[in-house]
């Protein structure tokens, strides 16, 4: 069985979180490696997030040059251990020394808990963003703004010039990622949502949602 949202599922957002972190990075690598011209390549880099007592694990997706193996973009998918206490100022760090360089940078932002990429005040109408800065370009930066409700977008993918941005649908990656291993058979949609609490009108969404879904009796 499918997820029963239509986008992001909320019920990704606990314990499971750090798993289908790597899943969704695997699949994202996968459909670039599909679009990408022949002299690029998608790689995945570890990294490590330092928390109190231990060093949490992050995968990123890095484009680069097949010839001199020179970064591209790279595509950062957010988790607690880069949106929460000290990890979220490494996290910024890091962002900052990508930012002053000519890499393209996407950030996937598919968790509610901890500080929002927005880059200014949230705006509680919305659940989660994604974000694509250009490398050396003023004013660049594009955000989607995501509610629950919405498939996640295509979003384009900054090549070096003259080669034209390639296509990201994230909405098919996250697809395969959930089909891939079935996560369903490991959420209970009969309990809540995790934290943070949706709005009222939010939680009546979602329990229609997957009342008409079968999922919730």
């Amino acid at each position: 069985m499918a997820s029963p949202f239509p986008g992001m599922d909320p019920y990704l957002e606990a314990d499971l979180w750090q798993e289908f972190h790597q899943t969704l990075a695997t699949s994202i690598r996968a459909s670039l490696l599909g679009e990408l011209p022949r002299h690029y390549v998608a790689l995945l880099s570890k990294y490590y997030v330092v928390q109190p007592t231990i060093d949490v694990p992050q995968l990123r997706v890095e484009i680069r040059d097949v010839a001199q193996r020179r970064l591209v973009t790279v595509i950062a998918l957010l988790s607690r251990a880069n949106k929460i206490g000290q990890g979220w100022h490494e996290y910024q760090d890091k962002r900052k020394d990508l930012l002053q360089s000519d890499v393209h940078l996407i950030e996937i932002d598919l968790l509610r808990e901890g500080e929002p990429l927005t880059f200014g005040p949230s705006h509680p109408e919305f659940q989660y963003y994604i974000s694509l800065t250009r490398a050396q370009v003023e004013g660049s930066r594009t955000i989607w703004p995501l509610r629950l409700p919405e498939r996640l977008p295509a979003i384009p993918v900054p090549l070096l010039e003259p080669d034209p941005d390639v296509v990201l649908d994230l909405q098919a990656a996250f697809t395969a990622s959930f089909d891939l291993v079935g996560y369903e058979r490991l959420i209970d949609y009969d309990a809540p949502p995790p934290a943070p609490a949706f709005s009222p009108a939010g939680m009546q969404w979602i329990d229609a949602l997957l009342k008409v879904r079968g999922v919730r009796g």
